[in-house]
């Protein structure tokens, strides 16, 4: 008796990959048409049909998505957050919410957990350096977002337009010392796209840069502000919303001692735009 064909069987005789054959029995928008023509051909050559016992793995729900955000604390993940819990539970799902603190080693140890737990989807807040390989077992219903991704389905912001924007804005107010606080260009977008921008602008239009770097904390840029004051500042762009509080905060405190340079200082949040891919 012969043997049935497996989806590894398939994946071998039509040249791709296992989680490529799966895509195709799941009818996964993003397949090419060139790659699901050739994998439906040797399924229809081979009369090939998921074992029942995949099948009614595929059926399973659990009906909670896992959610795992890169800080807690953060401003602008918090206010995402709130807006994706809205609507999972509008659609009948629970959340599983877990943070990664930047850390792959834990991003790593979540994934295992919710991966055990047969979770429904994940929503996975992308860092700089995070291996986004580790999604792979989740590849038909995950959703990155903060970071670009080719393999999965990704939302990232828009770094060279937030920074262009906020600057126009400044710009055309008349201002022309603007200042910028920002991260450690190692964090590649926070860090390094953002200050591009800055730069690039900052360049065109022939306006001093100015740039200090600190760690992504509201008390580190509470204690970096006093640095990128002048008696020529005009405002202060932030490089995230953490940023900009504890700028806020230092402004506020500098005002409340009757300090005329920290009250003729405007600061901004730095605002975050978003594309989907």
């Amino acid at each position: 008796m012969t043997k049935p064909l497996t989806i590894l069987d398939i994946a071998r005789l039509a040249g791709v990959g296992k989680s490529t054959v799966s895509r195709v029995l799941n009818n996964d928008v993003r397949v090419k048409d060139t790659t699901r023509a050739k994998v439906q051909g040797v399924i229809d050559q081979y009369d090939f049909l998921p074992s029942k016992s995949a099948r009614a793995m595929r059926a399973q729900r659990s009906g909670v998505v896992g959610v795992i955000v890169a800080k807690l604390s953060s401003n602008s993940e918090n206010t995402a957050l709130t807006g994706l819990l809205n609507t999972l539970y509008a659609k009948g799902y629970d959340a599983a919410i877990m943070e990664t603190q930047f850390s792959q080693q834990k991003a790593q140890a979540h994934l295992d957990v919710l991966k055990r737990r047969n979770v429904d989807g994940i929503i996975f807040f992308g860092f700089s350096g995070c291996d986004l390989s580790a999604l792979a077992p989740f590849a038909h219903h995950c959703v990155v977002l903060a970071v670009d991704s080719d393999d999965y389905a990704s939302v990232s912001y828009d770094n060279q337009g937030a920074v262009t924007q906020v600057m126009t804005h400044f710009y055309a107010q008349g201002l022309r010392h603007i200042h910028f606080l920002g991260i450690d260009e190692h964090d590649e977008t926070t860090g390094r796209a953002r200050a591009h921008a800055y730069y690039s602008f900052c360049d065109h239009h022939q306006l001093p840069a100015r740039l200090h770097r600190c760690e992504m904390s509201l008390h580190a840029a509470y204690e970096a502000t006093e640095s990128l004051i002048d008696s020529q500042t005009q405002a202060i762009v932030c490089a995230s919303d953490t940023l900009a509080l504890g700028v806020a905060k230092r402004l506020q405190t500098l005002t409340e001692k009757t300090s005329p340079l920290a009250a003729s200082v405007t600061m901004t949040c730095y605002a975050l735009c978003s594309h989907a891919r």
